[in-house]
């Protein structure tokens, strides 16, 4: 992995000074029944731990955040804050500025991470395991809350890191790689068993996980971007690959100065900006919709445009045009109307989605629907004893699925494991 700030250009979070962070958490009204808690999908009581912030309990500031979100160090980066707590702060009016909540949460999870300081316990033994399929933000949340409940946890995943997305996906300038690591060693320190390059249905039989395991939690996310299916697609780029080449080396050979990428979402926004900072000069965003549609978050799109990214609305991508091996341009079709043009371009980047993981899904023998998998409102799956969160379960629509809302459902599915397994099991304690 790159080191963290290795990586051209300067992180987008500005750190506060102690000072600030004085003056911004005395700000706070301590709201009775907070909105802002409210906002949160993991419900942080938000009040509480800015007021640990103001008495110098910076450590018991970051229990209160992780007690309610394990992934809150990653969240304090990537949340949509002004849709949420932030949106919803009482001081979110004309006259005034909400309580910058992202900036006090990424300070207090800086503080125990920086100190290494082992934030909860595992529970006492249940003697119960549970097999975790998936090793990202929601796979994280769930492990971490069933081993203070105290049953066995065994983490299968694909890959050789844990974290998915947020240690591959999510551009170094917005969450370094150290972050999802921290956050993922925490929940192996609680001791979780992890088995990496496992792949459910391919190196790990199904049968198995549901033979040998009191339950299965299926949080396997999603897989790489579809194909765009035209001429030239074997020139085109998977965003998803290019992010985490750049993510992990700091660079991205044959890039060129002329970069096109094909779609709007949060995954769109990363390969613009990152094509920006590793020196392509024109870098412009085609969408086949217009700005309203955008799936983007709105922090991410004005982000884009401070570095100088160009977009292009109602334009759909009909061919690939190469020359010598190379690209040298891309022709698209004008869905607002009639007629094209050809873009010069040195590489396209497509970044319309991610296909679902039909393979784990199948082997595991629950219902879906094109890969989205089937759950009741306790997360159950169609299957006795298996259990589903995160991507997996989100049905994509005009917005994108958030880290936050994943760390709620991995929440969500171990309490409904721990319940289906024991209901006097008692819950571990955060060390004081």
């Amino acid at each position: 992995m790159t080191p963290a700030g290795s990586f051209p250009g300067k992180p987008i979070h500005k750190e506060l000074s102690k000072l600030e962070v004085s003056i911004e958490a005395n700000r706070c009204l301590y709201c009775y029944d907070a909105p802002c808690t409210r906002a949160c999908p993991t419900h942080i009581d938000i009040p509480r731990f800015i007021a640990q912030i103001a008495d110098a309990n910076v450590k018991g500031s970051a229990r209160t955040i992780l007690d309610a979100n394990p992934l809150g160090a990653s969240c304090a980066r990537v949340c949509p804050v002004d849709e949420l707590c932030e949106g919803a702060c009482v001081y979110n009016t004309e006259s005034d500025t909400p309580i910058r909540i992202g900036d006090l949460q990424r300070y207090s999870t800086y503080v125990v991470r920086e100190a290494g300081t082992r934030v909860f316990e595992a529970g006492a033994p249940t003697g119960k395991r549970v097999a975790v399929v998936g090793g990202g933000p929601a796979g994280l949340a769930a492990a971490r809350d069933l081993r203070r409940y105290g049953h066995a946890v065994t983490i299968f995943e694909a890959r050789e890191q844990l974290g998915g997305l947020n240690t591959f996906g999510i551009v170094p300038f917005r969450l370094s790689t150290d972050v999802a690591l921290w956050e993922a060693q925490q929940v192996i320190e609680l001791g979780c068993e992890v088995r990496t390059g496992a792949r459910v249905g391919d190196d790990v039989s199904a049968a198995s996980l549901v033979a040998e395991y009191d339950a299965v939690i299926l949080a396997c996310g999603m897989g790489e971007v579809p194909q765009l299916r035209i001429p030239g697609q074997e020139h085109v780029w998977d965003a998803l690959a290019f992010i985490e080449r750049a993510k992990t080396t700091g660079e991205a050979p044959g890039l060129g100065n002329r970069v096109a990428v094909i779609g709007a979402g949060n995954t769109a926004i990363d390969a613009l900006t990152c094509a920006k900072r590793l020196g392509a000069e024109n870098v412009t965003m085609y969408y086949r919709r217009g700005e309203a549609e955008m799936p983007a978050y709105e922090f991410e799109y004005d982000f884009a445009k401070e570095e100088g990214i160009e977009f292009r609305f109602h334009c759909a991508p009909k061919r690939v045009i190469a020359e010598g091996g190379g690209v040298v341009g891309l022709e698209l079709a004008r869905t607002d109307g009639e007629g094209s043009f050809v873009a010069p371009c040195d590489t396209v980047i497509s970044a319309i989605g991610q296909n679902r993981l039909l393979d784990a899904i199948d082997a595991l023998g629950v219902a879906h629907d094109n890969g989205v998998v089937r759950v009741d409102e306790s997360l159950r799956t169609t299957r006795e004893g298996v259990f589903a969160a995160g991507d997996c379960i989100f049905a994509k629509g005009v917005r994108e699925a958030m880290v936050v809302e994943a760390a709620e459902q991995g929440k969500t599915a171990a309490r409904s494991v721990h319940e289906l397994l024991s209901h006097e099991v008692p819950h571990g304690r955060s060390r004081q």
